[in-house]
């Protein structure tokens, strides 16, 4: 193999290494989204799970349950894009940027 070919190969496996390590200090922190002016929050982590869902009393309205439901799915779909937002930023550090299909 030559030094040039062994060379990128070499830089190949560090760029992975690195991959590895911002996904997983990624997968580790936690992202907020919230709905109805904060009465619905919740929280997911860097992969994308739903670890928490805090619901203010004054929005639950048995009445209403179509609002509430409302407001639980735009408050995940916010944390899941804001999850989604810091991994790719985390992952463009490595990348210097460059969109390398199926990473994400």
């Amino acid at each position: 193999m030559s030094d040039t070919m062994s060379n990128l190969l070499k830089q190949a496996q560090e760029i992975q290494k690195r991959l590895q390590e911002v996904q997983e200090a990624a997968a580790a922190k936690q992202v907020t989204g919230s709905a109805g002016g904060g009465m619905v929050v919740a929280t997911a982590t860097g992969r994308g799970e739903v670890v928490a869902l805090k619901i203010d009393r004054e929005v639950v309205d048995p009445d209403d349950v179509e609002m509430l439901q409302d407001l639980v799915v735009a408050a995940t779909n916010q944390a899941l894009r804001a999850a989604q937002e810091m991994m790719k930023q985390a992952m463009a550090e490595v990348t210097g940027g460059i969109d390398i299909p199926g990473l994400l």
